[in-house]
């Protein structure tokens, strides 16, 4: 998939249409609802802030957590939002966030912070803005797995860290576009010598062993890989590399 590619497929993506209009619908109510806008202004300053740090908290602690997996009713969600994406991190099709997680995420914790702020109009500014900081961290994303390399060196430092968290070691480099809070954490690894190649990359501590006790991922994915390489769903559903790229296009 070539940039040009990446760039229809990202404007065409139903979640991403999702947010742009739910940013637009945020940007008309903020301006209707518009009061104070030294307030407002503080509103998205604060959501600027504690988008990251709420990504990060997220992504360390519960997206690595290994509690999601231990019961039926959270696996088939955990299974979606990240395991298949470690399983496999050139998967185009798990690669975006799931729209029915993220958004109420997203709203759930900057709504209430903007409307402390800024009252009504605070809380729509930063809906609107987290909006808009997911889109960006989405396109970045999509860059770090592409097989595209990028020209700037913001992309390619972020697209260093964030191959080295799915391919050498998990435990480290959570942020996407910023790393700000993996340097406060100490989470932060520049280089793969940094930190040992960790053996649960590509299964994130979902083993044989914890398939045998907690057996609901395991059913849904076909097994796990525990040799140190990612699996290639397209290996255990019998299709081509090539066909594999055509399906995960359309």
């Amino acid at each position: 998939m070539s940039l040009r590619d990446l760039v229809y497929s990202f404007f065409t993506y139903y979640a991403v249409v999702a947010y742009i209009l739910i940013g637009i619908a945020c940007i008309v109510l903020s301006v209707k609802w518009f009061e104070h806008p030294a307030r407002m202004a503080a509103a998205v300053l604060v959501a600027t802030v504690a988008y990251p740090f709420g990504w990060y908290f997220i992504h360390r602690y519960i997206l690595h957590g290994r509690f999601l997996y231990k019961s039926a009713a959270t696996a088939v969600t955990w299974k979606r939002i990240h395991f298949d994406h470690h399983q496999d991190p050139h998967d185009l099709r798990v690669l975006f966030g799931a729209l029915h997680t993220t958004l109420p995420t997203i709203a759930l914790v900057l709504t209430p912070i903007g409307y402390l702020i800024g009252g009504r109009s605070g809380a729509t500014a930063a809906l609107g803005w987290g909006m808009v900081t997911t889109c960006f961290y989405e396109f970045c994303h999509c860059i770090q797995h592409l097989n595209y390399a990028p020209q700037f060196k913001f992309l390619k430092d972020i697209k260093r860290l964030h191959m080295s968290h799915h391919f050498h070691n998990e435990t480290g480099n959570f942020g996407i576009t910023n790393y700000f809070w993996d340097r406060v954490f100490g989470t932060l690894y520049e280089k793969a010598a940094d930190k040992p190649k960790s053996p649960t990359v590509f299964n994130l501590g979902y083993t044989a062993e914890e398939a045998q006790k907690y057996p609901w991922v395991d059913k849904l994915s076909g097994g796990t890989r525990g040799d140190g390489h990612p699996r290639r769903f397209w290996q255990a559903e019998g299709l081509s590399a090539p066909e594999a790229t055509s399906s995960e296009q359309s």
